[in-house]
């Protein structure tokens, strides 16, 4: 009797030490799928921040606006604007002519310039013998560079002002008309280029002649 009760002892003990063998085998399982599971999302996090710090750096500081595609050439020339320092291009199927703040308004201002005034009646030529039957959208761009000395109170106030200053020399002196123009004043969000130097800012600073095509 006695021998069977420490027999029974025996495999009570040897069960339950295989019972608390497989449990801790369990758990080092288990700790290592965690652990492999933690490493696989700390490496998916540091993709995830690699690429949002690619795509940052791809478009630039955060806020700044990008550089849009500039114009392609276009097929038609026009040396009477090649004349007067306008350029011309192709943008999404529409002609664009771009004339540059350098030859239509003095700096921070909205009145045209008598070059301006010259330049302008080009365009309009242009408009009305070529491109008679379209609308005329006209865009006024800046640099990104603050206003300081002026009494418009930001960009935008002036690229609105200034492109309204074409659309007036347009319908009251060259005979386009007013139910064929749209005005839009941009600011400094729609550069052609970078603002990083003198250069390129001045190529940002222009008013753009969208044609579109009915």
């Amino acid at each position: 009797m006695l021998v069977a009760v420490v027999g029974s002892g025996c495999v009570s003990s040897k069960g339950y030490q295989t019972a608390m063998s497989e449990k801790d085998s369990e758990i080092r399982q288990l700790r290592e799928e965690r652990a492999a599971l933690k490493a696989q999302v700390q490496k998916q996090q540091g993709d995830l921040d690699s690429a949002r710090g690619q795509a940052a750096e791809a478009s630039g500081k955060p806020g700044e606006a990008q550089a849009t595609d500039s114009v392609a050439p276009a097929a038609e020339k026009y040396p009477e604007l090649d004349q007067v320092g306008v350029s011309y291009g192709t943008r999404d199927g529409n002609l664009v002519i771009s004339i540059p703040s350098s030859i239509t308004f003095p700096s921070g201002q909205a009145t045209l310039s008598s070059e301006g005034h010259k330049a302008l009646k080009e365009v309009a030529s242009v408009l009305k013998k070529q491109h008679a039957g379209g609308k005329y959208e006209i865009e006024g761009h800046t640099d990104s560079d603050p206003i300081k000395k002026s009494k418009f109170a930001s960009n935008r106030e002036l690229s609105i002002a200034r492109a309204m200053a074409v659309l007036t020399y347009f319908v009251e002196d060259c005979g386009i008309k007013d139910d064929q123009c749209i005005v839009a004043g941009f600011g400094q969000y729609e550069p052609v280029a970078k603002n990083d130097n003198d250069k390129d800012k001045a190529k940002n600073r222009r008013v753009e002649i969208v044609v579109h095509r009915k």
